[in-house]
């Protein structure tokens, strides 16, 4: 399930769900509006999508299978790339705004609520004035590889504690880290 956007910014969130899913040895499969992997995790079943839809159209596929597994609407969590976060971060927060992220609109229309929890994966915005969507597109710099492969196993990590021990602790535990090699 490759998409045109491998290997970039912008695909970062499918990476970590990625990471997740194969650690706990699942599988995805093609289903309605999204690659879908079930895996349990200390007792929990986690149902995990890549919409397959346009990214701006994601809410379609997310609001789909909230209704399909009768998720909670506090027990979904959103990952994407953040221009507004250094590469250094991750920020896991109970909800809030957009921000300008077109997926992250599209899940509020769908949802009609921006109470849901989001993992931001700090991208940086190291680019020219007017070329943003270039950097976002763009495939990450040979030298940010390392620290991008780190950060997707903290993304993981910080996933599990979500889930083991709440929205709150993980963001006590894990918001301040300032991660490098």
């Amino acid at each position: 399930m490759d998409t045109v956007y491998a290997g970039t910014r912008h695909n970062i969130g499918f990476n970590v769900v990625d990471a997740l899913v194969h650690k706990h040895s699942g599988k995805f499969k093609v289903e309605r509006l999204a690659g879908v992997a079930e895996i349990s995790f200390q007792g929990k079943q986690l149902v995990c999508i890549k919409p397959t839809t346009y990214m701006n159209l994601s809410g379609h596929a997310v609001k789909y299978w909230k209704d399909k597994k009768k998720i909670p609407l506090e027990n979904i969590l959103v990952i994407v790339d953040e221009l507004a976060l250094p590469l250094s971060k991750l920020r896991l927060r109970p909800g809030g705004s957009d921000a300008g992220h077109n997926g992250l609109k599209s899940v509020h229309e769908y949802l009609e609520s921006a109470d849901y929890p989001r993992l931001r994966f700090g991208i940086g915005n190291d680019f020219p004035k007017g070329r943003q969507v270039d950097y976002v597109l763009g495939k990450w710099r040979e030298e940010e590889i390392p620290l991008v492969r780190l950060k997707i196993d903290k993304a993981v990590e910080i996933i599990e504690c979500y889930v083991s021990r709440g929205i709150e602790p993980a963001m006590n535990q894990y918001n301040k880290l300032e991660i490098s090699l």
